[in-house]
């Protein structure tokens, strides 16, 4: 009969594996079929504290993996609207209205344009799905959206991200 310490720990490291799994899968599929420079995901590791812990690249001198950005810049406020939903779509952040300290990150981490799209738990905001154009400005298609929108409800249904 196993061992129930080990039991647990491989359940864990399986659940992890499949996790780890879809979201790698997920916005490989997005930034292919957006043909974007890069697709990542932001996950909340504490109340709108977090990182870049999964990224798609079209080049490798894209990575912003592991990236956390200033915190004064994500607060409650925008908390709350992507937990309600919202969708951001920027097609050029020079001309966009924004915060400076969100128009600032987004120029340190090479973006010309944006896509934000929030992935929703039953216990709230879990992460957000970001698509990148770092060369050039673009404007993003319904379709485009759409598409995001799909990757982050296939990755909110499934289990080892609710549970997570």
């Amino acid at each position: 009969m196993p061992d129930p310490s080990l039991q647990s720990i491989f359940d864990r490291l399986s659940r992890d594996l499949a996790r780890d799994t879809l979201i790698q899968t997920t916005t490989n599929q997005l930034r292919q079929d957006l043909n974007a420079d890069r697709v990542v995901l932001y996950y909340f590791y504490y109340e709108w504290s977090g990182r870049v812990t999964f990224e798609s690249l079209s080049d490798q001198k894209f990575s912003i993996l592991g990236a956390s950005g200033p915190d004064e810049c994500f607060n409650s406020e925008y908390a709350k609207l992507y937990q309600d939903g919202r969708i951001r779509a920027i097609p050029d952040i020079e001309s966009e209205p924004i915060q400076p300290c969100h128009r600032d990150l987004l120029r340190e981490l090479t973006v010309k344009a944006n896509l934000v799209v929030p992935v929703l738990i039953d216990r709230g905001l879990w992460g957000l799905l970001v698509a990148h154009q770092c060369e050039s400005t673009h404007a993003w298609s319904t379709a485009e959206i759409h598409a995001m929108q799909l990757g982050a409800k296939t990755l909110a249904m499934s289990e080892s991200i609710r549970n997570s």
